[in-house]
């Protein structure tokens, strides 16, 4: 949001105020400024009068002025198309150093003298103000010819652009920067009360008629006035410069300075765009379109959607006639809701409608009316047409010491009363420690007595808020929240010293994306209503995508090994939030070097999974479908520890490495509250001497190694410690079956195991397996 100084001071006075004055309580009170520049019009550059204008006769381009500079009249050449006698302008003198550095120096042009240079906008480093030479105006206040321009306050002004957050629209507007100031210097706001003698004037209701349907959430105000002769002021056109905007014709152009002006979203239209023809009677409806959206038609043309876009051919293209002025307020929650449920294309005012505009309608309208009758022989016509829906004020009560308790200080009731009432809302006492308080229709972002509280603290000012020392107690602080705040570090600590690097994304994720590799996305009922941007437009699911993009970052920057990992939410259709952790490993193991000649091995299942047991403990796998696309079809298990299912491990699919630019990638996502985190308990170890065997099982090649391991468990003795598989083999001599390596830890409490104890436990595993499954040894 840029603001002047000068601008501000026609809505609020700041003449006794420095501008670092203002931007540190622009600043303090939550408006955070972005930047301050200061633009100084150089000495010897004054204000002139040009009393005579003659062609060149030596040049079609050129004129020769005589121009009053207040001491004297001096002769100067001009080439500017729009020079000519009568006008009051800006001249450099003779010495006069220019921004650019050029210094004015007398001079002939084609034979004819030339003592000082008669400059336009850019060339005094205002900008892109308008075409040809600055024509002054009384909009810059008063000034005498001869005078320096640089004492002027409206060439010698600050710019301050104000970095504003989504929730405040309130301020998306000069008069909303200013009625935040009025509350932080306790000083009143300039309002502009215009009355009319409707007596004289033609009523609007003669030229237009307005239907409706109902429960639209729109308010809307129309006036109308006979164009004729506007002159935009400069003044206008530098601020329209300064902000960076600009119209094709004037009354548009007006337009747009009394909404950035007032808040107020203003449009101007065509009178013939809603007259059909030979009539004179406009006749425009506001019904919802196609779309649902609320939107003003001219019988089957649509002429604008209310807080979204207008249609260009309804735009004004004339300079005289008759024009329809318009301002709407649309609430911010429907608008932004609407457009998220039909994406449609949108105009610039969208930005403003979705973060809530001025609602108070008839002050903008009123603003934009008086500029015009100021700056031009227009006629207004008399009255309004006008469409309100009705409006129930929010109301919160709080009380006094809900207040000190969350500020941390006694802030006196007064106090707290005024400061209220100078943001603009009601406060009645419903009892002599409580505040029932109605908030105002502008501020969309109050909710809750947090906020209220929030806006004491930012007018009280955080720095005059006394310090208080911590409290501490005996009480016992180590609760639920510390011990999952310390499962969650545990477990960072452990993916760290495993080599893995943290990552942190947006709790957003790109919908369409989800959707592609068939997560599961938020129901469109509890979608975002208002995305920050595109590709962030819905509640992650999932940290599998966030990661993956990470890691095709990392890969895109020349790292042949990527292993990252993220503790985040998720939310699943219902918006229900959980925990979960995932991890990555893409390409090579290990870094490059001698022992492996300059040629690591890539990352595979097993290996992978030995990483992630390094973090997260000892679990099994299991045969496993994933339900998205991210994964290879034949290379996914469940992670399972003591039995429950805690996650999903897989290798990334071919067409996803490729799609992202990855070398060989596994991922794997775990339910973090599922993953173990409790007090480590001792347990008996024993003294004796631990007992190896390894079997090589033969078994057909389609059986599942979790039978095998269930036909184990069962029948295992007392001596069994442990078993794991270490090796398969398969040749043509074996056919559809197999040989699986099998190694057995035995251990006793008691003695050191001899060979017929071992022997007597094997044998129970190896019956088992035969009568079990029909399987035996090699």
């Amino acid at each position: 949001m840029i603001v002047t100084k000068s601008w501000l001071n026609e809505w609020i006075d700041l003449s006794a105020i420095s501008t670092d004055k203002l931007v540190k309580t622009l600043n303090s009170i939550g408006l955070e400024v972005d930047s301050v520049s200061t633009y100084k019009i150089p000495q010897k550059i004054v204000f002139g009068r040009i009393l005579d204008c003659q062609k060149h006769p030596e040049a079609d381009k050129l004129n020769i002025c005589q121009v009053d500079i207040g001491a004297s009249t001096r002769q100067i050449v001009c080439g500017a198309s729009n020079v000519r006698a009568g006008l009051d302008v800006v001249v450099a003198t003779v010495g006069a150093v220019m921004p650019d550095g050029m210094v004015i120096k007398p001079v002939k042009l084609r034979g004819a003298e030339s003592e000082g240079m008669i400059c336009s906008a850019k060339e005094i480093g205002l900008g892109d103000v308008q075409d040809g030479i600055i024509e002054l105006d009384s909009s810059i206040g008063k000034y005498k010819i001869g005078e320096e321009v640089s004492t002027n306050y409206i060439f010698s002004d600050d710019i301050i652009e104000i970095e504003l957050t989504a929730n405040r629209g309130d301020c998306l507007s000069i008069r909303g920067i200013a009625r935040d100031l009025s509350a932080a210097f306790d000083k009143p706001l300039r309002e502009r009360n215009k009355k009319e003698d409707e007596d004289k004037r033609v009523g609007i209701g003669r030229i237009l008629t307005l239907s409706h349907e109902n429960n639209l959430d729109v308010n809307i105000r129309y006036k109308a006035i006979d164009l004729k002769n506007l002159n935009l002021p400069f003044v206008i056109k530098l601020r329209l410069a300064q902000i960076e905007d600009k119209r094709e014709t004037d009354i548009e152009s007006l337009i747009l300075y009394a909404t950035h002006s007032s808040g107020v979203i203003i449009r101007a239209y065509g009178f013939d765009f809603f007259c059909a023809q030979n009539e004179t009677m406009a006749k425009a409806s506001l019904c919802k379109d196609e779309n649902g959206f609320a939107s003003i038609m001219s019988k089957d043309k649509k002429a604008s959607i209310v807080g979204v876009i207008q249609a260009d051919d309804s735009k004004v293209s004339y300079s005289e006639g008759t024009v329809l002025i318009e301002a709407t307020y649309i609430p911010p929650d429907v608008i932004s809701k609407k457009m998220q449920e039909n994406k449609i294309p949108a105009g610039t005012v969208y930005y403003r409608s979705s973060r809530g505009s001025e609602p108070d309608l008839d002050q903008g309208l009123d603003y934009c009316i008086s500029i015009v009758e100021s700056n031009s022989d227009s006629t207004v016509f008399g009255g309004t047409i006008e469409l309100g829906e009705p409006h129930d004020d929010k109301m919160i009560s709080v009380s006094k010491k809900e207040i000190d308790e969350i500020i941390g200080a006694n802030i006196d009731k007064a106090k707290i009363t005024k400061i209220l009432k100078n943001l603009g809302f009601n406060t009645t006492k419903s009892s002599a420690d409580s505040f029932v308080i109605s908030v105002p229709k502008f501020r969309h972002d109050i909710s809750n007595r947090q906020d209220i509280v929030e806006e004491i603290v930012r007018l009280v000012g955080i720095d005059n808020i006394p310090s208080k020392p911590f409290t501490f107690t005996e009480d016992n602080r180590l609760g639920d929240d510390y011990n999952r705040y310390k499962k969650r570090q545990t477990y960072r600590h452990k993916a760290a010293y495993s080599g893995f690097f943290e990552s942190v994304h947006f709790v957003f994720d790109e919908k369409k994306v989800l959707q592609e590799f068939e997560f599961e996305t938020i129901d469109e009922s509890k979608e975002l209503l208002n995305p920050i941007v595109n590709t962030l437009d819905t509640l992650r699911s999932t940290l599998l995508t966030g990661l993956l993009k990470a890691a095709s970052n990392n890969s895109k920057n020349g790292y042949s090994s990527v292993k990252l990992f993220e503790v985040g939410s998720v939310f699943n259709s219902q918006r229900e939030e959980s925990l979960k952790m995932a991890i990555l490993f893409c390409g090579d193991r290990e870094p490059d070097g001698l022992s492996n000649s300059g040629k690591p091995a890539k990352v595979d299942f097993a290996f992978f999974a030995q990483k992630v047991s390094d973090i997260i403990g000892a679990f099994e796998l299991s045969k496993f479908e994933t339900r998205h696309t991210l994964s290879h079809p034949f290379q996914s298990a469940k992670v399972l520890i003591c039995g429950e299912v805690v996650g999903e491990l897989f290798r990334v699919h071919p067409n996803v490495q490729e799609s992202y630019d990855l070398d060989v990638t596994y991922m794997c996502e775990l339910d973090f509250e599922k993953l173990p985190c409790s007090l480590k308990t001792a347990k008996q170890t024993s003294k004796y001497q631990a007992s190896f065997r390894d079997l090589s099982i033969v078994m057909p090649k389609e059986m599942s190694y979790e039978n095998v391991k269930s036909v184990i468990d069962s029948s295992a003795t007392k001596e069994l410690v442990r078993f794991y598989p270490v090796d398969k083999y398969s040749d043509a001599s074996l056919g559809d079956n197999m040989s699986l390596s099998i190694r057995f830890v035995l251990q006793s409490f008691e003695k050191t195991l001899e060979e017929d104890d071992i022997t007597n436990s094997m044998d129970a595993i190896l019956n088992a397996l035969k009568n079990e499954l029909g399987i035996g040894i090699r």
